[in-house]
């Protein structure tokens, strides 16, 4: 027997899954600062679920993959090793001068800098120039790279990135500092940018270095100890990570380039939403990820969802390519505060898992939503985490009482029902970010929301936003560990090369063969079979004169000359479907900036016929008395159990699960799809 694990790591809790003789068994712990210990807790529920001892469970994993929020924590915090950098002579104040700091922000006194990677005084200048062909101006000499290597390093760097000058086009000085590098301190962890994204644009590449050296520290660590537990254990099978574009990657290849981490869980909760949108014959799908900390949204058209060529982490600009997510800070354990104004605000702080909610009862004095949902009723507090967590209203009440309904001059009722409405407007917002600012019919999309906290406000956010149907899965409280198991490797090799319409075709060709080289020497390295094997040209373009490219796929084959037309259109087809019909500027040049090539590597997983639990449990039915939010009425509603035998229902109800709960509002209906899933049709608005 075999067994395929998913994990993925949130700011509150671990959730795991093993799919096993086509049943998938789910678990939950508390996630720890040490993510490791968090991780084999939630191994030790899969283990005693699926009823084997420790050395039966790993000896029978075939398949173990994780999406985890070290990356994503470091950056939101700020907390990184202390990075020096070395760059070309005079461009020091790259990371600086930025983009000049202007945001979106309109008002002057509210506009700041960019949050600091590095600090200045760890920022030394190397006696070298290149020039935009790619030709040697400045020689670099063994004694200058000795001389900055030992400045940096006397300042107290514990790694350090390297971004030179047009290393993009010749990479020869960057090589020889990590040849340096590599001879007299082989332990101190190093990023080249000409290895990690030898690509155009200074400052963004000079971040995307910088990022991916100030974690690497912090991720070798953990991996380090998760690796000898998991070994020790009897893990024999490699483990894979989730990573920034929507594939995995080995836990070698993820050393190399650690920041392409970033956002790792999230995205398997959109690959899972993709899997069952396919199955439930929806192409347009919006996905809502609530957990403890945050939410993230994504928008899926057409069954793929959206790359972003240069994303923004930690509030910077990268270019690294990451799938589209919206994440705002609103989950279960977001904190309800009055800010000086006396207005009512929800997050972006979050209690996590220490000491998390009041209701928690672990010295939290704080209220979060979790607090405000038990004081509405949604909640059973003997039930949650199918009553393996006990939960104490009273203290959930008194911190409500304390610092939002008397600041307030309300009700308790009253405080929770806000703050129940304030996070579902927060959360609706960036479905509507990801919809009718870009151009979509909300009415078009079916929601699907997961997460642990999901289910209780997934049917109020698409309300608000306008969506008529809404799908939370079975496994909702673990799906983005479900769904990470259904995520392929993948491999991107990207250069820039510029090249215009009027050049020779053949010329192009050979960029895209010398990636490809590259992507075969992957596809080897990581022993996935040939009939496994997708290979995907795509390119960055733009018409002459603008700053910013559409990314466009090629089709497969040889690029000769007769595919000139065929690309041009192409182009202008992607163009005007991102920015809207008629925008295009026909008549100007064309441009290709980077050549792209993304490698894929299929996934073999199991086949999951029913969750397990699904129908296990005797049906249960009981009334409980709630304060529905979207009414603001206290009723007596339904609440059903074992919601497999009974198959449909009208709202208001309640549905419990093990690990989650779904709020039917008044109007609505529910019932099963065939895969076992709640699916929702709301009211008419």
């Amino acid at each position: 027997m075999t067994l395929h694990v998913g994990i993925d790591v949130g700011g509150t809790f671990t959730d795991a899954v093993a799919i096993a003789d086509g049943r998938a068994i789910r678990g939950k712990a508390f996630s720890t600062k040490d993510v490791t210990t968090g991780i084999l807790n939630a191994l030790a529920v899969l283990q005693e679920r699926a009823g084997r001892s420790e050395t039966e469970f790993f000896a029978e994993v075939d398949r173990f993959v994780l999406g985890n929020t070290i990356v994503t924590n470091a950056v939101d915090e700020q907390k990184y090793a202390a990075v020096g950098l070395l760059t070309t002579q005079g461009f020091r104040d790259t990371l600086r001068i930025a983009r000049s700091a202007r945001t979106d922000e309109r008002d002057p006194h509210k506009m700041a800098a960019p949050p600091d990677i590095v600090q200045r005084r760890r920022i030394v200048e190397v006696a070298e120039r290149i020039d935009a062909h790619g030709q040697v101006l400045v020689p670099l000499t063994e004694a200058a790279i000795a001389n900055a290597v030992d400045t940096v390093l006397a300042t107290g760097a514990e790694t350090i990135a390297v971004c030179l000058l047009w290393s993009f086009r010749n990479a020869v000085h960057e090589k020889a500092i990590g040849d340096y590098l590599a001879k007299h301190h082989p332990d101190l962890p190093y990023t080249l940018s000409s290895a990690l994204t030898p690509v155009y644009r200074e400052y963004e590449r000079m971040v995307t270095t910088s990022l991916d050296a100030a974690v690497k520290p912090i991720v070798s660590s953990h991996f380090e100890h998760l690796a000898e537990e998991l070994q020790r254990r009897g893990l024999r099978t490699r483990v894979q990570i989730m990573q920034v574009h929507g594939g995995f990657l080995s836990v070698e290849e993820t050393g190399k380039a650690p920041i392409s981490m970033f956002n790792s869980g999230p995205v398997g909760g959109v690959t899972g939403a993709r899997l069952l949108g396919k199955q439930l014959g929806r192409a347009r799908v919006l996905t809502a990820d609530m957990g403890g900390t945050s939410l993230d949204a994504a928008a899926i058209l057409d069954d793929e969802f959206r790359l972003l060529p240069r994303a923004e982490i930690g509030g910077l600009p990268t270019s690294l390519t990451a799938v589209d997510i919206e994440t705002i800070g609103a989950g279960g354990g977001s904190l309800a505060w009055v800010d000086g104004r006396n207005l009512l605000r929800v997050g972006p702080h979050s209690a996590g898992s220490v000491p998390g909610p009041a209701c928690y009862g672990k010295g939290g004095t704080r209220p979060a939503v979790t607090d405000a949902a038990l004081v509405l009723g949604l909640i059973n507090p003997d039930y949650y985490l199918g009553g393996t967590v006990p939960l104490y209203p009273d203290q959930a009440r008194a911190a409500l009482g304390k610092h939002v309904a008397e600041p307030l001059g309300l009700t308790d009722d009253a405080a929770a029902e806000g703050v129940y409405r304030l996070a579902t407007s927060q959360m609706s917002n960036a479905l509507r970010k990801i919809t009718v600012n870009r151009g979509h019919d909300p009415r078009e999309f079916t929601l699907v929301g997961f997460g642990g906290a999901c289910g209780l406000f997934a049917a109020a956010i698409a309300a608000e936003a306008g969506v008529g149907e809404v799908v939370i899965p079975r496994n909702a409280a673990v799906f983005s560990a479900y769904g990470l198991m259904h995520a392929d490797s993948v491999f991107s090799a990207v250069q820039t090369s510029p090249w215009t319409l009027a050049q020779p075709a053949a010329a192009l060709e050979k960029e895209f063969a010398a990636l490809e080289e590259r992507a075969q020497a992957w596809f080897a390295a990581e022993g996935i079979p040939q009939d496994r094997r997708e290979l995907h040209r795509e390119a960055d373009m733009k018409f002459v004169g603008q700053i910013f490219e559409v990314t466009t796929r090629l089709p497969a084959g040889t690029f000769g000359e007769d595919g000139k037309e065929a690309l041009r259109a192409q182009f202008i087809a992607d163009y005007e479907e991102e920015f809207g019909a008629g925008t295009a500027w026909t008549e100007a040049e064309i441009l290709l900036v980077n050549s792209r090539v993304r490698a894929i590597g299929r996934s073999e997983v199991q086949t999951v016929r029913q969750f397990a639990g699904a129908d296990d449990e005797p049906y249960e039915h009981s009334r409980r008395s709630v304060l529905e939010p979207l009414t603001g009425q206290r009723v007596e509603m339904d609440v059903h159990r074992g919601f497999g035998a009974l198959g449909r229902a009208n709202g208001p109800c309640l549905l419990e699960e093990p690990d989650t709960t779904v709020y039917v509002p008044t109007g609505a209906t529910v019932e099963l799809t065939g895969s076992g899933d709640f699916l929702l049709r709301l009211a008419a608005r």
